[in-house]
């Protein structure tokens, strides 16, 4: 029978040796007079709490990414190579401006954008930049098929001295965590107020009614500030654990706020010539009780209103794909996503691309879909920028990975900037003609529930 001491004397060795291995493949990897380009070292790892690895780690810059069903997630640390601007770039040029960074062939990119690169950013907001891309020093990455530690280096950049000591600096296996509580939050403000933010729908109501403007999503944030800092990890893994069948993420620069989220929203995904694509809009929220739980689930899917804002979202994401598209496949009739505490509209896209369409292109076309901007784009961004009293920073850009011909973006939306002692949540709803001002408000306080029950709080007195 093997006692504690036995187990931890097996840990120590398989992290020295794996420590050892890492160590001897960086070097091999280094030759002395260098070279351009970039170099790979991977070496497997045993099963590893991914978010417990990441949170180990003694650099401050991190990254982290799990697909919906959680079966791929990458946690990043360091920085072997950035890509990032923070100059705002014009909507139609952000694709431009993208595909003449220089990324580096073979490296899985790591990052996001804002939601409105024209735009100019709060401070708060400037570490992440119009873009920012990261080809992390370090990466661990979780499959059905395993767990891999990959080190990026670049040799004609990277001293020997800095990458050696980084490998002896790297925990390899720390003990797998589990969730803790939160103290509660001392202070919660609106930007908008209700008042301020129902005068704004009516606004919009009113666009809609005489201007060719159909739809627009209007964005508030509500800050919820703590007695101490709060640390964003382990608001991820709370939240995560709370919302499955989301994608997740969370970034933060050196020293700098971070960006957490749990998107139930696909941007879309390449491998080769495939794009998968989907149209999600149109909230309910889920209840205990099966029967009523059913009259939500039956009234989102015969709510003319909510029908409407799906299909404006649906057929704007077939327009941008069509032609970029040999093939496409989209979804007539919307199907319920079913999430822990909320459900959407949602209908698939599939599409095989025309020859010589690359990542860029459907991130410059997809970006912004109606479910976060509105119809037509231009005039409700126009619209979004006259009205809304705050920058919306990333929340609802493309954040997600990108590694030559493939890539995954969710839409950052469900999502929160930890700031030190404060957490700021940001979430809109979609206003089309028959919207309801009170009705809307309440929608984000739904979209926001998750936040909310991660914190303790009850979301009636929230």
């Amino acid at each position: 029978m093997s006692t504690a001491g036995d187990i931890a004397s097996r840990h120590r060795f398989d992290a020295r040796r794996t420590r050892q291995q890492l160590l001897r493949a960086v070097r091999q990897a280094l030759p002395s007079n260098g070279c351009s380009g970039l170099k790979q070292v991977t070496v497997p790892m045993p099963p590893t709490d991914v978010l417990a690895w990441l949170d180990a780690q003694p650099q401050a810059e991190r990254a982290y990414w799990s697909d919906r069903n959680g079966e791929h997630e990458i946690a990043a640390v360091g920085a072997a190579d950035i890509q990032w601007s923070q100059a705002p770039v014009r909507r139609e040029e952000l694709a431009r401006t993208l595909r003449a960074g220089s990324f580096l062939e073979g490296g899985r990119y790591i990052g996001g954008a804002r939601f409105d690169s024209g735009a100019a950013s709060e401070e708060r907001w400037q570490p992440f930049g119009t873009f920012r891309f990261v080809l992390p020093r370090l990466e661990l990455h979780r499959t059905p098929e395993g767990t891999l530690l990959r080190y990026n280096l670049r040799p004609s950049h990277d001293d020997r001295a800095a990458v050696e000591a980084l490998v002896h600096q790297v925990r390899l296996h720390p003990p797998a965590s589990s969730p803790v509580a939160l103290a509660a939050p001392v202070a919660r403000t609106d930007a908008p107020g209700r008042p301020a933010w129902e005068a704004t729908v009516g606004e919009a109501l009113e666009a809609i009614a005489t201007t060719p403007l159909e739809k627009v999503v209007l964005a508030r944030v509500a800050t919820f500030t703590f007695a101490a800092p709060l640390a964003p990890l382990t608001l991820l893994r709370l939240l995560k654990a709370a919302t499955p069948n989301c994608f997740h993420f969370a970034f933060q620069s050196a020293d700098g706020p971070a960006f957490v989220g749990a998107s139930p929203e696909l941007l879309f995904a390449k491998e080769g010539t495939r794009v998968h694509s989907e149209a999600v809009a149109g909230t309910r929220p889920r209840v205990d009780d099966p029967t009523a739980d059913d009259r939500l689930r039956r009234a989102l899917l015969q709510s003319d209103k909510d029908r409407r804002e799906h299909a404006f979202v649906r057929e704007r994401i077939r327009r941008a794909l069509a032609p970029l598209t040999q093939t496409l496949t989209v979804e007539e009739e919307p199907s319920e996503l079913r999430l822990a505490r909320k459900r959407h509209l949602q209908s698939a896209v599939e599409g095989r691309l025309q020859k010589g369409v690359d990542v860029w292109d459907l991130l410059g076309t997809l970006h912004p879909t109606p479910a976060v901007g509105g119809t037509p784009t231009d005039a409700a961004l126009q619209h979004i920028r006259a009205v809304e009293p705050l920058d919306r920073g990333w929340y609802a850009g493309p954040v997600g990975w990108v590694q030559d011909d493939a890539a995954a973006f969710a839409v950052g939306i469900r999502s929160g900037l930890v700031d030190g002692a404060d957490l700021s949540l940001f979430s809109g709803a979609g206003i089309v003609a028959g919207s309801d001002p009170a009705a809307e408000w309440q929608e984000i306080e739904h979209k926001i529930s998750d936040f909310i029950d991660v914190l303790g709080l009850d979301p009636r007195r929230s």
